[in-house]
């Protein structure tokens, strides 16, 4: 049975897990760690993607991530691509060293945000790297030491968290501890990690009430939320992958998204291909950027030899694409 698509939109919460082949290790050592987490860093700040939470275990790993105008698979392409080769070269090994696909989960941010940052930060007590709470807050390796100021990842929004506690950071600190230290007699929750029935009604039992009431909801595995966030989540993917596939049908590709781009600009196509920091340039190679990753599903990969610059810069002009988009209220079709 084919697996269902990932589902991705700008602005979208996804909590992440990535499990190493065979429960086998991707962290042998800390040095695998600190490079694999200033490599988080470097892609993170590259995409302007948001990490909120965070947790290295030996075979696997915790990622608490709101993407922008850079899609999620770049971002994990980038950062496991890197990673595996990396651990590779230094273990002398070869082959595949993570199991299957990452697991992706959109996530309902209002509901679960909070939820899923303490369960990803408690992991380490839960393998019993460490033996509590105290020694939680200054491991190295979870981003709850952060969040504690024992640490510090520019990469990692704190503050984002610890204004959901108050706006004083002492007093916030304080408050999410005791909210994390509750989490410990919670165990395991599947319901934020497994199966979309169970996890977008609220366990087992919420879901027996349900059924005895003889009351319906929408339900998916690459989902966390209620059924009115489930189906609206859905219907934005269904509808994004038709229009993909409208534009495809009309013959869209990078030459005739640089067609349109071009006649807003009123320049020739070939000069968004040309190097050059011209205003008008720039405003049309991030447009440019911008549909072609977020319309029509271009990598940021195949696009950057195309406009003969980097990853990391074609994810800075589709950011800007997208506000140049919005801001001018241009549309890649005339409609």
């Amino acid at each position: 049975m084919p697996r269902n698509a990932r589902i991705d939109a700008p602005g979208a919460l996804h909590h992440i897990i990535v499990r190493g082949i065979e429960r086998r290790k991707i962290f042998n050592d800390d040095v695998d760690r600190i490079n694999f987490l200033d490599r988080l860093g470097k892609v993170l700040s590259e995409t302007h993607t948001k990490c909120f939470a965070w947790a290295l275990i030996p075979n696997h790993f915790h990622l608490l991530l709101r993407t922008g105008a850079c899609p999620l698979s770049t971002v994990m392409r980038r950062l496991l691509t890197g990673h595996a080769m990396n651990f590779n070269r230094r273990h002398r090994r070869s082959g595949q060293l993570f199991q299957n696909r990452y697991k992706s989960i959109l996530c309902q941010e209002d509901t679960y945000l909070l939820e899923l940052v303490r369960y990803i930060h408690l992991n380490p007590i839960r393998a019993r790297l460490v033996t509590d709470i105290k020694a939680l807050d200054k491991y190295p390796f979870c981003g709850h030491a952060v969040i504690m100021g024992k640490k510090k990842k520019e990469w990692q929004d704190d503050a984002y968290v610890l204004k959901l506690f108050d706006k004083k950071r002492s007093t916030a600190r304080r408050r999410y501890k005791i909210f994390v230290q509750k989490g410990i007699q919670e165990g395991k929750r599947p319901e934020l990690t497994g199966g979309g029935l169970i996890r977008s009604s609220g366990g087992w039992s919420v879901i027996k009430s349900l059924r005895r009431a003889n009351i319906h909801f929408k339900s998916d595995e690459r989902v966390l939320g209620d059924s009115d966030f489930v189906e609206r989540v859905l219907k934005a993917a269904d509808e994004f992958l038709e229009r993909k596939y409208q534009l495809k049908s009309q013959g869209y590709d990078i030459d005739k998204l640089a067609d349109r781009v071009a006649e807003i600009f009123s320049i020739k196509p070939e000069e968004i291909f040309q190097p050059g920091k011209q205003p008008v340039k720039v405003k049309a190679r991030s447009l440019l950027c911008y549909w072609a990753v977020r319309e029509l599903g271009v990598t940021m990969a195949d696009l950057a030899p195309k406009l003969n610059i980097s990853q990391p810069a074609v994810s800075m002009s589709a950011r800007r694409g997208e506000r140049i988009a919005s801001e001018n209220g241009y549309s890649l079709m005339d409609e």
